[in-house]
């Protein structure tokens, strides 16, 4: 017998309307919303631990934050469990003022010591999420002193080194590391020095809309809406995801409404739907951007004029009119679209002439031979094929090495390939630092540093100018000259030819039944389900 018979008798009788009633009639439960996903990477519900788009949209709702990026203006922050927050003069301390009144879905009232808490526990647990804090001086040893409640709806950060504060809000804003959890209740399922963590993998507590009421790994996730919400309940009853990784299954279910949201699809099947009148689609930009990377490490490429013609031996234009659609948008700088600091595209394009005159000034007049390192998947493929087609104009003769994330990225970790089709980047924080942390700062290019989580360590590009730029402008108090710094460091990695070449910015797009409102999608993954409903 199961121990949720009432959900799970709607959720069978669902699927029952999925398999056995005819197309025309076919309708998800009004009151309920059912998404179709992959859930291949969902392997922990656990704030602290869980990396990736899928289960930040999941704890989105089951959890909240001190603040969030406006859906539709991510620039702008707002405010969620703080009403309010303060920059001190010296720019060394936040102050957050918490709203009253709010409540955990287990009854316990929401306090600064579990927000203090939350935040404590991740460098603590000392897991993959701690890494962004380690980036402003937080340590497991400190954290208790710069993260601290003051009084029961007052919390403090002290920034432990100099850093832009408007970064670190942003990273209050999207991490996935920044859901604040009910401590008591946690705190309960702790075994040995878990900090509740073998608990939280499968289960919540949170403050969020909807109540998790169970998850299947690979099989479905179940929320109920949490009638006690702080900021009004939630329009639907329920969320379905249901675990769906064939894109075909997807694209039949959600054009016959068995779907009310479809995740993950390729772009193929998202254009055979674009002409129907039972679905629409939405884009959403994320901070990651698709790139072709060259490893310093190789001979060739340690030549800037080697570098400078694989830049002119890229078919942006065509890669991303043809490969790209569903996948990203052209996007040639290593900031993200739509940042006050980000450049316009320097206007690169597939020049065969100059790559060659390039080459034979290096001493490559007849090209070399090298590897593309890919993963078996579009729209990666896809790109690397491009490219190999493109770099044999030129004379090199390049060869495609595929596996999976871990032999292709574990590859560039240990500083061992040539060429690799990839994607990365600063992620949902809107502040230019963050992508340029990831793709450009290197502090020490030792082998022996081990700086993996740096991707220009990765690539062994080391640019002592460019380090003490990227350093300067973090700090730098002044707006104005901030973005200055932020333009001439974009200036001086064109001129430099950074290793790391974007191609496209990544976009996610989702499929909706017709009848589906109010769903937005957010560029931090954090898409939350409390005001959608169905108009019926």
């Amino acid at each position: 017998m199961s121990v949720l018979p009432k959900i799970w008798a709607g959720v069978f009788a669902a699927s029952l309307a999925m398999t056995s009633v005819p197309a025309a009639f076919a309708k998800t439960p009004a009151d309920q919303l059912i998404v179709g996903m992959s859930m291949i990477n969902l392997l922990s519900l656990d704030p602290a631990a869980a990396t990736g788009l899928d289960v930040s949209e999941v704890n989105a709702n089951l959890y909240d934050m001190l603040l969030v990026q406006d859906t539709k203006q991510p620039n702008i922050l707002v405010p969620a469990l703080a009403e309010s927050w303060q920059i001190s003069d010296d720019r060394k301390t936040l102050t957050f003022k918490l709203r009253k009144g709010v409540n955990f879905q287990s009854g316990n009232p929401l306090s600064a010591a579990d927000v203090a808490w939350s935040l404590q526990r991740v460098l603590k647990l000392n897991l993959a999420l701690s890494t962004t804090w380690k980036a402003y001086g937080f340590t497991a040893d400190n954290v208790e002193q710069y993260m601290r409640a003051v009084d029961d709806y007052t919390f403090v950060v002290e920034l432990p080194r100099p850093s832009d504060p408007m970064l670190v809000l942003n990273t209050l804003a999207t991490s996935p590391s920044a859901f604040i959890l009910d401590r008591k209740v946690v705190m309960q399922h702790q075994k040995g020095d878990d900090m509740g963590g073998a608990w939280l993998t499968t289960h919540a507590a949170g403050s969020g809309p909807f109540i998790l009421k169970d998850w299947r790994a690979n099989d479905v996730i179940l929320m109920n809406r949490f009638d006690g919400y702080w900021d009004g309940p939630a329009k639907l009853k329920r969320i379905v995801m249901r675990n769906m990784t064939e894109s075909q299954s997807l694209r039949l279910m959600v054009e016959r409404g068995d779907l009310d949201i479809a995740k993950g699809m390729a772009a193929p099947d998202i254009e055979a739907l674009e002409s129907s009148d039972q679905v629409s689609t939405q884009s959403v930009q994320r901070g990651t951007l698709y790139y072709v990377a060259m490893s310093l490490k190789s001979k060739p490429f340690e030549d800037v004029r080697v570098r400078k013609a694989v830049r002119s031996l890229i078919d942006y234009q065509g890669i991303n009119q043809s490969v790209m659609p569903h996948y990203g948008l052209l996007n040639q700088r290593p900031l993200p679209l739509g940042l006050p600091a980000r450049l316009d595209d320097p206007g690169y394009k597939l020049d065969v002439a100059e790559a060659k005159r390039l080459l034979a000034e290096a001493g490559y007049p007849n090209g070399f031979k090298t590897t593309i390192r890919v993963l078996v998947e579009p729209p990666f493929i896809n790109i690397a094929s491009s490219l190999q087609a493109t770099l044999a104009q030129a004379g090199i003769q390049a060869s495609l090495v595929t596996g999976t994330g871990n032999q292709i990225y574990g590859a560039m970790r240990e500083r061992s390939f040539d060429i690799i089709v990839g994607r990365g980047g600063g992620g949902a924080e809107r502040h230019p630092h963050s992508s340029l942390r990831t793709l450009v700062y290197n502090p020490d290019n030792r082998d022996e540093a081990k700086l993996s989580n740096f991707q220009g360590w990765r690539t062994s590009f080391y640019s002592p100018e460019l380090n003490s730029l990227i350093e300067k402008a973090e700090v730098e108090p002044d707006a104005q000259q901030q973005l200055a710094q932020y333009q001439q460091i974009q200036q001086m990695l064109d001129e430099q030819v950074g290793a790391i070449i974007p191609i496209s910015q990544m976009t996610d797009t989702v499929v909706l039944y017709h009848d589906v409102q109010n769903y937005q999608g957010h560029t931090a993954a954090t898409t939350r389900y409390k005001d959608v409903y169905k108009s019926r």
